[in-house]
C-alpha cells in the first residue's frame, strides 16, 4: 500500500481421496493468502473430470458467498487463486484459475510469478493462429502445456516439456481430470509448499499459513525444478535440471505472512533478524524504536532488541479502509495515509524516533509518515529500511517496472533522499545483510532489484499489455 511494492499472486490446491466439499477448504486457504493479491480471485472444482468454476474481481469475501460456493458443488480436488496483476491488466479474462478445454480433456491452471519470455511465446502461438482471451502470461503457460500434452503420454510429461520452454518465475498448480500437479521453476523464485490433511489428502499452496488455515499439516517445500503429482496412487515427483536457486528475498522482507515458514525459515524471525542486522549496520542515538504496520513491526522489534533502545507502538492502523493505492489521484492516495495510519502522540512526542519500514519506493509515502510523526511532536525521525534500496526493475512477479519512479535512482546519495523525505537520517539494510536474514534457509536469494545482478536472462520484449494500450491517432 501507499505506493509500495506489490506481489503478483497466491495459489492453493487440494486433493482428497473421496468426494467432499473441497471448495470450502480452498476458500479458507485463499483467505489466508489474501495478502498476496487483492484484485481478483477464483476457485475451480473437479468432480470426476467435470470442472465447475467461479471467479471475479475483488477480495475473496466479496467474490464468494454461500450461494457461489454451493454452486461449485462437491469434488475430490480443487484449485484457487488470488491475484495482483503485474503481467496483464485487471480484467475478468485474466482472473485465475484459467480453465482450458482441449482435445485430451480439461486443464485448470493457477500461477504465481512472471515469465521472462512471455512475449516471444505468445507471438509464436498468435502467428500459428491461436486466439488469446486475456493478456496475462499464465495463458502462455496453459497453451504451452496443452500443445505439449497433445504429443505426450501424460500431463506430467507435457508439463516437464513445457518447463524447458517457459522461462522466468513460476510456482504453479495444474489440475487435470484425475491429477493435481504442482511445479516450480528451477530457480525457485516464488515459494510453494506441500501439506497433508487430517483425512490423508494433500494441499499445495504458496505459503504454509494457508495449510494451517484448514487444519492441515505442513510437510515440506516443493523443490525448485520439481514436478509433484498427486493422484489416487499417492505422491510422485520428477525434476528438470536446476542451477543455483534464487528465491526472491523480498518474500521474507515483505510479501509473505509473518506466520509462514519458507525454505526452512520463519518469516517472522527473518524480519526480526533483518532489524537486528540493521541495528548493527546503522546505529543511531534515539529514545524509541517504532515500526510502520505491518511488516515493519517485526524488524522494529529486532532493531530494539539489538540496540537496547525501547520499542514502542507508534501507529494505530485502520484495518477497515480500502487499499489506498486504488485512489484515483496521487493527492488522494497520499492524503489517505492520514486515514490509514494515526500516530499515538504519547509514544513519539518530544522523542528522538527511529522509524522502521520495509522499503521506500517513490518516497511520497515515507515523506507523509515522517511529517505525521513530526506534527505529533517527534524531535528527530531516523528512518531505517529493512531492505536494500530499490534501484532496478523486477522481472519475476513484482511490480517494479522501471527505474524512473524509484527515489533511490533519482538521487546520488542517501543523505539527499533523507532530505527529500524529511528524515533526520536514513539507512538501508545492506545487500549482504539481506542474504543473512533467513538464517535457516539453504537456498540462495535473488537480489536483482537491489543489485542489478539477475540470475537468469532478462526479457527481450517487455511490452506486456499491448492489447490494453489505446492506439495513437494521427491527425491529418
Amino acid at each position: 500500500m501507499f505506493n509500495s511494492i506489490h506481489e503478483e499472486c497466491g495459489v492453493f490446491g487440494i486433493f482428497e481421496n473421496h468426494t467432499t466439499n473441497v471448495a470450502n477448504k480452498v476458500y479458507l486457504g485463499l483467505y489466508a493468502l489474501q495478502h498476496r493479491g487483492q484484485e481478483a480471485c477464483g476457485i475451480t472444482v473437479c468432480d470426476n473430470g467435470v470442472f465447475e468454476a467461479h471467479k471475479g474481481i475483488g477480495l475473496v469475501g466479496d467474490v464468494f458467498n454461500k450461494e457461489s460456493l454451493s454452486k461449485l458443488g462437491l469434488g475430490n480436488m480443487a484449485i484457487g487463486h488470488v491475484r495482483y496483476s503485474t503481467t496483464g491488466g485487471n480484467n475478468i479474462n485474466n482472473v485465475q484459475p484459467l480453465v482450458i478445454r482441449h482435445n485430451k480433456g480439461n486443464l485448470a491452471l493457477a500461477h504465481n510469478g512472471n515469465l521472462t519470455n512471455a512475449a516471444e511465446i505468445r507471438e509464436k502461438f498468435e502467428l500459428d493462429g491461436a486466439i488469446f482471451h486475456g493478456t496475462s502470461d499464465t495463458e502462455d503457460i496453459a497453451y504451452t502445456i496443452v500443445k505439449e500434452r497433445l504429443k505426450s503420454g501424460s500431463i506430467e510429461e507435457a508439463i516437464k516439456n513445457s518447463m524447458q520452454i517457459i522461462k522466468g518465475a513460476y510456482s504453479c498448480i495444474a489440475m487435470s481430470a484425475t491429477k493435481l500437479i504442482a511445479f516450480r521453476d528451477p530457480n525457485g523464485f516464488r515459494p510453494l509448499c506441500l501439506g497433508i490433511t487430517n483425512t490423508g489428502g494433500y494441499v499445495v499452496t504458496s505459503e504454509s499459513c494457508a495449510i494451517d488455515s484448514i487444519g492441515a499439516k505442513f510437510i515440506r517445500d516443493i523443490n525448485p525444478g520439481e514436478i509433484l503429482t498427486i493422484s489416487s496412487e499417492g505422491l510422485s515427483s520428477s525434476y528438470i535440471p536446476t542451477n543455483k536457486t534464487s528465491l526472491c528475498v523480498f518474500e521474507f522482507i515483505y510479501f509473505a505472512r509473518g506466520d509462514s515458514i519458507i525454505e526452512g525459515s520463519s518469516v517472522h524471525m527473518a524480519r526480526i533478524n533483518a532489524g537486528k542486522i540493521l541495528a548493527r549496520e546503522s546505529k543511531v542515538d534515539a529514545d524509541i524504536v517504532i515500526g510502520v504496520p505491518d511488516s515493519g513491526l517485526d524488524a522494529a522489534i529486532g532493531y530494539s532488541m539489538e540496540s537496547g533502545i525501547p520499542y514502542g507502538i507508534g501507529f494505530v492502523k485502520n484495518k477497515y479502509i480500502g487499499r489506498c493505492f486504488i485512489k484515483p489521484t496521487q493527492e488522494e492516495r497520499e492524503s489517505a495515509v492520514n486515514i490509514k495510519l494515526n500516530v499515538i502522540k504519547e509514544t513519539v512526542n518530544n522523542k528522538r524516533v527511529i522509524l522502521i519500514d520495509d522499503s521506500i519506493v517513490r518516497g511520497t509515502t515515507s515523506a507523509r509518515i515522517i511529517k505525521l510523526l513530526k506534527d505529533n511532536g517527534a524531535k528527530e525521525v531516523h528512518l531505517r529500511i529493512s531492505s536494500p534500496a530499490f534501484k532496478h526493475p523486477c522481472y519475476f512477479g513484482t511490480d517494479i517496472d522501471s527505474e524512473e519512479n524509484l527515489i533511490a535512482c533519482k538521487y546520488d546519495t542517501v543523505d539527499e533522499i533523507a532530505k527529500e523525505i524529511g528524515a533526520t537520517s536514513l539507512a538501508y539494510l545492506s545487500i549482504d545483510g539481506a542474504h543473512k536474514l533467513a538464517s535457516n534457509s539453504k537456498c540462495s536469494f535473488c537480489d536483482g532489484c537491489f543489485s542489478g545482478n539477475y540470475p537468469v536472462d532478462l526479457p527481450k520484449n517487455q511490452n506486456k499489455n499491448k492489447f490494453e494500450q489505446k492506439i495513437k491517432r494521427v491527425e491529418k
